[in-house]
């Protein structure tokens, strides 16, 4: 079984929305942090945002005020929502489940699990 599994990607126009999900099937511990991740090609992945259990969340600055994090802990569905998307958010986005903080590399310490990834295409 997957540990963690996104869904939600798709393609859009310039200032369009798209909810991404990622369902959790491991134990969640008490400590978790979970964080959102991008990857465009020839690109390192960087982190877009992480949440811990607080809950306090943190955001790139490229992504401030357009995207929102948020956990459903019961049901174990991390959620990315991306509003005003622009065509550089275009990247494969993956989630994390770690134990770190959402603000030291939004939650991923290197030991944590990782989803597959879904595409997002922002088109001008």
């Amino acid at each position: 079984q997957v540990p963690l599994v996104e869904s939600g990607g798709g393609s859009v126009q310039t200032g369009g929305s798209l909810r991404l999900s990622c369902t959790v099937s491991v134990p969640i511990a008490g400590s978790y942090c979970m964080g959102w991740f991008r990857q465009s090609p020839g690109m390192e992945r960087e982190g877009v945002a992480g949440i811990d259990r607080d809950p306090y969340s943190n955001y790139a600055d490229s992504v401030k005020g357009r995207f929102t994090i948020s956990f459903d802990q019961a049901n174990g569905i991390l959620y990315l929502q991306m509003d005003n998307l622009k065509p550089e958010d275009t990247a494969t986005y993956y989630c994390t489940y770690d134990w770190g903080s959402p603000t030291v590399n939004f939650c991923s310490t290197g030991t944590g699990y990782w989803g597959q990834g879904t595409q997002v295409t922002v088109s001008v």
